[in-house]
Order: structure tokens, then C-alpha cells, then sequence
């Protein structure tokens, strides 16, 4: 009798894996190596298949169906109504966005150097990159795109972590988001457990709702963001002492619905992708207080509006890259907001997106896109 492998808390049936995933399940699980662990579907309630959004009976990537993703409080955005309002005049990048994509990384698996739906990436200062996905797994890869290691997460069966960073010491912060905690490791995957910020959920100094970015200034002091029982940013010493707050839950300017991601520009301001409220916030902090200095954005498909951002990052001249999780596009503006370039759109070939979900630059300058509903990055000059 054939039994099923359990991946997510549910039962799948082996016809539905590769292969390579099936030696890399049982490598893993017989030996005992602990190297992956297979979690519960997602706290928020979002049932997870093994290997992609959906799985086709020849285990081709199905097209989305009626299948949305959930995120907080209910609001549901359905991938395949998106793919066909944007393919209908939405969109405004170029025709030909394949001809940007000079290379892809990784597909839809569970062994080295495949994804599963990752969510979060950053970049060392050797080139190295950072990946996790839906299997709280951090896998590290060269600047060419090619596997070197990986290790994952203490716990994960709560949910997985949702951001990545590093700090001016060379270690991988990790926003582990649904342990309320900021966990810090090696490049090699060594925990610092007593450099970790937070474990506690509350609402007091230092406790956290759900975690989703960790980001250090030139001072060593590190900001975290956060939504769930409360949606506003922390700011610690570089021992993790904490120092002061701003944010709440709501639409108002000021205030935040899922602060997913955030960036510093060449002045010190930073830049925080208000994902449920569709727009980018840009605030000072100097010392116990932060100052919000301007807002840009809101929903819409047109330049300069936004569907769901979560990915950030800002280059050394002062361009803002932003990754729309609804949009299935990235954006550029300018310092002053003003739009630039919009890439890419809904699909699953080269140069077309589903859920982009982080956004980085590589050590050539080329960007990288999380495709989290493609299980894949893409490296695009633009």
C-alpha cells in the first residue's frame, strides 16, 4: 500500500510530487535530519498544497481558478480575476517583459534550490542571496543562482516568517512573524539566540502581534514592523532595548493596515509599505519619535497606485522599487514619488508574476523578484 506523504498538515498523494521531491522527502524524514520540516497550513487559515497553488493531475502548474489568497481581516484578492482585469488594460509595463528576465531561479519543489512559495529574500554583501519559503526554510544561494546551504527556522508549525534583512554585522535577521519574535543568525545558519528581539504576543513595549520586517540604521538600531493586535513599528537599541513606538490600526494617514516591508533611503527616512491600505508611508525618526513626513499612493492599477505592496527596497540612487502581492507587478518611483517604470504582469511565463512577494537588488544591479505563486526568482534588467 502507497502512503500518502503529509506536507501542510494534509495528506498528499505521491502521484503529485517529482521524482527528486520524493527522494528529497525521504532523505529527509527517514534520516531524521531536521533539515525540513513540513508545517501546518498557514494561521491565517489559508490551505497550503505541497508544491504549488494548484496541482494539475500530469503535475503541470495549473492556471489559478477561484483560488484567492487571504489576507488580514477577510479581504480577499482572486489571482485569476486580477490576471484578466490587468490583461485587459490594467497593466502599462512593456509587451515583451520576457526580454528583461536574464535568468530565472528555482521551480515549485521541496528539494535544494526549489520553492515552496517563497516570501521573503535579502541580499549579504558578498552577493549571497536569501530565500524563505512556505517550509520556514532559509535556503542560500550563490550570485549565480546556484544552491549552497540552507537551515530553517527553530518552530514553524504556527506559520512562517515573512521577512528577511542584514545587519551591519553580517547576520541574517529574520522577522519569524508568527512567533512574535526577531530571530538573528549566521550567514551559515547559526542561531544567536541571545540576540533575539521579542517571542512575547501583546501589546505592551517589545511584545508583538505578527512580524513582518526587521530593518537597522546607520546607528544599529533596529525597527520592526508588525500587524495582528497591533499595527505599527518598534524601534530597539542595537542591544534590544526597547526605545519608542508610532502606528495603529486604521486608514488614516499616520496610521497602518499591515506594514509589510520597509527601506531606508540615502537621507534616513524610512519608506513602509502600507499593504492593506495600498500606499507607501515615508516617516523620520530621530531619538523617541516618529515623524511622518509624506504618503504616496492608492489603490489602483495606474502608475503610482498600488494593489497589496509588500515588497521594498530602495537603490543607491534613491529609486524606490516597490512589489505589488495583488498587483502581480513591480513599480520604480523616484525619491519624490513620482512614478518611473511599471513591470510585468499576471502569468506564468518568464517576465509575467504571480503574487510577487519580496524585491531585492542583485550585487550586478539587476533586481530580483520573489514570484511567490510561480515558485521562483526572477532576475530582470530594467
Amino acid at each position: 500500500m502507497s502512503l500518502p506523504i503529509v506536507v501542510g498538515g494534509i495528506n498528499w498523494p505521491k502521484s503529485s510530487f517529482s521524482k527528486s521531491d520524493l527522494t528529497a522527502w525521504h532523505l529527509r524524514n527517514s534520516l531524521q535530519l531536521g533539515n525540513v520540516r513540513y508545517c501546518q497550513p498557514d494561521s491565517a487559515g489559508e490551505r497550503m498544497d505541497p508544491l504549488g497553488m494548484e496541482i494539475s493531475p500530469t503535475d503541470n502548474i495549473a492556471p489559478p481558478s477561484s483560488r484567492s489568497c487571504i489576507n488580514r481581516r477577510g479581504l480577499l484578492t482572486g489571482l485569476g480575476g486580477a490576471m484578466a482585469s490587468l490583461c485587459m488594460g490594467g497593466c502599462d509595463s512593456s509587451a515583451n517583459s520576457a526580454s528583461n528576465v536574464s535568468a530565472i531561479w528555482g521551480k515549485r519543489g521541496l528539494s535544494n534550490g526549489k520553492f515552496h512559495k517563497p516570501r521573503a529574500m535579502t541580499v549579504d554583501g558578498n552577493g549571497m542571496v536569501y530565500v524563505v519559503d512556505m517550509t520556514a526554510r532559509i535556503q542560500v544561494f550563490t550570485p549565480e543562482g546556484n544552491y549552497s546551504h540552507e537551515w530553517q527556522t527553530p518552530t514553524c508549525e504556527q506559520g512562517r516568517p515573512t521577512g528577511l534583512s542584514v545587519d551591519r554585522r553580517g547576520r541574517i535577521a529574520i522577522a519569524d512573524t508568527h512567533y512574535f519574535r526577531v530571530l538573528f543568525y549566521s550567514p551559515q545558519g547559526i542561531l544567536e539566540e541571545s540576540a533575539t528581539i521579542g517571542g512575547t504576543h501583546g501589546t505592551g513595549p517589545g511584545q508583538f502581534g505578527f512580524v513582518t520586517d526587521v530593518l537597522e540604521d546607520a546607528a544599529g538600531n533596529f525597527y520592526v514592523s508588525e500587524y495582528g493586535v497591533s499595527d505599527r513599528i518598534q524601534k530597539f537599541s542595537s542591544s534590544g532595548e526597547f526605545i519608542c513606538q508610532w502606528g495603529e490600526h486604521g486608514a488614516d494617514a499616520g496610521k497602518f493596515e499591515r506594514p509589510q516591508s520597509m527601506a531606508f533611503d540615502s537621507k534616513g527616512n524610512i519608506w513602509i509599505t502600507d499593504a492593506c491600505n495600498h500606499r507607501l508611508q515615508v516617516y523620520r525618526c530621530e531619538s523617541d519619535k516618529g515623524e511622518l513626513i509624506e504618503v504616496f499612493g492608492k489603490q489602483g492599477d495606474g502608475r503610482g497606485e498600488f494593489q497589496y505592496p509588500y515588497g521594498l527596497m530602495i537603490d543607491s540612487e534613491d529609486r524606490v522599487w516597490v512589489s505589488e502581492f495583488g498587483g502581480h507587478r513591480i513599480q520604480c518611483l523616484d525619491s519624490q514619488g513620482k512614478p518611473l517604470l511599471s513591470w510585468g504582469k499576471a502569468g506564468r511565463n518568464p517576465g509575467e508574476l504571480a503574487n510577487p512577494w519580496a524585491i531585492a537588488q542583485h550585487i550586478d544591479g539587476d533586481i530580483l523578484i520573489v514570484d511567490s505563486g510561480n515558485h521562483r526568482i526572477q532576475k530582470v534588467r530594467l
